[in-house]
């Protein structure tokens, strides 16, 4: 194990409070919440379980990140919304793609930055 990868081996979190592990060491069990989503859980209350810690080189972004884990086992299935809950969003989602200008659904959200349709925009600009 190389240097990096043992400094952030603390599975019994004396070192850092929680357990924590380097990349792609974690044990299987143990997921993100993007992984849980893809799986059709969530976390159902359960704190942070553990941590994954890794160096990033990102320019502007460097020093240590963090991925918090939670426990598959305690895991609850996700929620379906009701057919109700489906139509407030469709509605929201609706009242996001209509530009208040035209007044007609342009098939996309609009830019906050401009607050119309991109053809709405251009002609106040052109204008």
């Amino acid at each position: 194990m190389s240097r990096i990868r043992a400094a952030f081996w603390d599975p019994t979190g004396s070192q850092y409070g929680i357990p924590t592990y380097p990349r792609k060491m974690a044990p299987p069990h143990l997921l993100t919440l993007r992984q849980l989503t893809a799986e059709g859980l969530r976390p159902g209350g359960q704190g942070v379980q553990a941590q994954v810690l890794w160096r990033s080189r990102r320019h502007g972004a460097a020093g240590v990140r963090a991925a918090y884990l939670y426990d598959v086992r305690l895991a609850l299935p996700k929620r379906t919304p009701t057919a109700r809950q489906r139509a407030a969003l469709g509605k929201a989602n609706a009242a996001r793609r209509t530009c208040p200008e035209c007044l007609r659904d342009v098939g996309y959200v609009l830019p906050r930055h401009l607050g119309t349709c991109l053809d709405c925009a251009e002609e106040v600009a052109a204008a």
